[in-house]
């Protein structure tokens, strides 16, 4: 049987294992290390188990993902979201759709921290959600702004997204973050002019609330200048050559940690629950990054990535009608599959072809992480659709992606300014120190 022959069964068997709820990174692992024995024996491909496995958690890179998953969970677990939004609530809130102008802020905020769009999605239905509903938002306007909110976590630097990216290429991670900055801020932006112009369009949909004194918005920014501080200075010292990325987590986690502790609001409990949670996601991630580089391996010996590099560059189509033939795929597996595991499984494969075509790797990964977006809030799977209807119990998925719908209509513009004008993504990462 010929290397083509093996790749595609192998291709086939992983989207069946998928189909039947393996896990993605167990279905990786098994069909990457069976595919890699039976073209080269089978105690060199378990030797590889061992070997990848050792070497994926000894590795002092990877470390920055549980550093800033915890910093995360410290910060999720101090009850730093609610502060968040109050704090937006009290400065817009009395405009038209000013609580959804808020939520998108403070979801920007959150997602700075905590790096994870799903941890997002699911903090602020509980926080954001009942405030907009008292305040007689409709419903699916209202599931809508977290649903996009929480894609924010994807982009804004700590993200885990641009991380696996960049352990998976070996690109720089601290450039990635750097990058991710101005299209994240780009995208807190665009959310917000798109339910301005909601509120303008359709005037009786969207209600206001009470304006707040200035005392208490001093009061509301009062809570959260600490955690925007410790945000700066992590991201800041990574900026200007102070820190690596691995050690820049390990400074968030402690900041975020004596940050919570100071404020009272870390308690013994809440520390182990803080544990606790960054170490089960960080081993869901570790397992999954183990998975695919056991299946890259297989991809490397039957050299398909080489394979599909010459035929889509032999194509004709030009290098921008290649690279709309690639975001097109991940618009379709966006729909289908966690964003994690699309990164994971594609870009082996396709950052070869972009390389070849000249594209910058530093920007590719910020324009992957818009379709990634893209797919957490698009039917039939949505993510973060999912995350939001879990927590919130009377709400149906058609709704939320009604409510999802003119944030698509924004992303999918984003993501043409950002491949028109590429300087958005690689303009800070080109003058970082260091």
């Amino acid at each position: 049987m010929d290397n083509d022959a093996v790749t595609l069964i192998g291709f086939v068997s992983l989207f069946a294992l998928m189909l039947l709820r393996v896990p993605i990174g167990m279905a990786m692992g098994l069909v990457g290390i069976t595919g890699f024995g039976y073209l080269t024996g089978f105690e060199p491909a378990l030797k590889l188990i061992g070997q990848t496995t050792m070497r994926t958690v000894t590795d002092y890179s990877f470390g920055v993902i549980p550093m800033f998953l915890l910093m995360g969970a410290f910060v999720s677990v101090s009850g730093i979201s609610r502060e968040l939004f109050r704090a937006g609530y009290t400065f817009v809130g009395h405009w038209r759709g000013g609580l959804g102008i808020a939520t998108i802020a403070a979801c920007g905020g959150f997602a700075a921290i905590s790096g994870s769009s799903v941890a997002t999605a699911a903090t602020f239905s509980s926080v954001a959600y009942p405030e907009m509903r008292r305040y007689n938002y409709p419903q699916s306007f209202s599931t809508g702004v977290i649903a996009v909110g929480g894609t924010l976590g994807a982009m804004l630097p700590p993200s885990t997204v641009l991380a696996v990216y960049g352990i998976i290429t070996q690109q720089d991670i601290g450039k990635l973050f750097m990058a991710g900055i101005v299209p994240g801020l780009l995208a807190i932006m665009m959310h917000m002019i798109t339910i301005a112009v909601i509120g303008v369009a359709r005037p009786g949909y969207l209600p206001t609330a009470p304006r707040s004194s200035w005392r208490d918005r001093m009061l509301a920014f009062r809570d959260v200048w600490s955690p925007l501080l410790l945000f700066i200075f992590v991201i800041g010292g990574l900026y200007g050559g102070f820190f690596i990325p691995t050690e820049a987590g390990a400074v968030g986690a402690v900041g975020a940690f004596l940050i919570g502790i100071a404020r009272g609001k870390l308690t013994r409990d809440g520390i182990l629950q803080s544990l606790l949670q960054a170490t089960r996601t960080a081993a869901a991630v570790f397992t999954v990054l183990i998975g695919a580089l056991c299946f890259g391996y297989f991809l490397t010996i039957t050299q398909t990535p080489q394979a599909i590099t010459e035929f889509l560059t032999g194509l004709g189509l030009g290098p921008y009608g290649v690279l709309a033939l690639i975001l097109v795929m991940y618009l379709v597996l966006g729909c289908v599959m966690d964003a994690m595991a699309m990164v994971i499984l594609t870009v082996p494969i396709v950052f070869p072809v972009i390389t070849a075509l000249g594209f910058d790797p530093i920007w590719f990964g910020v324009i992957v992480v818009v379709t990634v977006e893209l797919g957490l809030i698009s039917p039939p799977v949505g993510m973060n659709v999912f995350v939001i209807k879990s927590v919130i119990k009377d709400v149906s998925m058609g709704t939320v992606f009604k409510g999802v719908a003119p944030f698509v209509v924004t992303d999918v513009i984003r993501l043409i300014i950002l491949i028109m004008f590429p300087l958005l993504a690689t303009w800070l990462p080109q003058r970082m120190v260091g």
